[in-house]
């Protein structure tokens, strides 16, 4: 008679680490196309990319800064880039960012304190966040220049959020789409917001 012998071992090293919290599982997502994933005070939220209105707005506000970016040797990008906040480590992925190649990264995101400007354009889905979270979480990640197009409002406007004091902007300036507005400094930029008027 032959005897068999039977090894149990344990399958867990085979199994990937179970992500403990939601900042760890952001982290282990393999790329989503067509989506956008970002986490916003420890919530995790998925969403369709934008339209081809809201990315071609995006695409407008590059080409505008375009030949700035290039005359200084800054990055500018509509969409496909993560920004990390830094202090809680949020990460927004805005529809167009402005910082300089040495922008430190956490990771593959650029960290919010080299990041020059951000912009969101807001569409149905995102009012509150864009309004409010985002409003919040990019001055508490030092970012100086937050510029909100908002083009579904009753009157379509565009906000820059500037000045940044314990955590808050506290300079906002609004006017409605069509009308210049001053990007301060660092940009220091006169953005004619007709570009948007598509």
């Amino acid at each position: 008679m032959v005897e068999e012998e039977h090894h149990t071992e344990s399958t867990c090293g085979s199994f990937p680490q179970t992500p403990h919290s939601t900042r760890e599982l952001f982290d282990a997502l393999p790329p989503l196309p067509g989506l956008r994933v970002e986490l916003i005070e420890g919530k995790m939220i998925v969403s369709p990319m934008g339209s081809p209105k809201h990315t071609w707005t995006a695409v407008f506000l590059h080409n505008a800064l375009l030949p700035l970016s290039l005359e200084r040797g800054w990055l500018g990008a509509p969409g496909g880039l993560d920004v990390c906040i830094e202090g809680p480590r949020d990460t927004l992925a805005p529809d167009y960012v402005l910082t300089h190649p040495e922008c430190p990264l956490w990771g593959h995101e650029l960290r919010s304190s080299g990041v020059f400007m951000v912009a969101e354009v807001v569409s149905p889905s995102s009012v509150r966040i864009d309004h409010e979270e985002k409003v919040r979480l990019y001055a508490l990640g030092k970012v100086p220049i937050y510029l909100l197009i908002d083009p579904i409002s009753k009157t379509p406007n565009v906000t820059v959020f500037s000045d940044i004091k314990d955590d808050t902007y506290r300079t906002i300036v609004k006017v409605d789409m069509g009308t210049a507005i001053k990007l301060p400094a660092p940009v220091d930029f006169e953005l004619d917001t007709s570009i948007f008027k598509v």
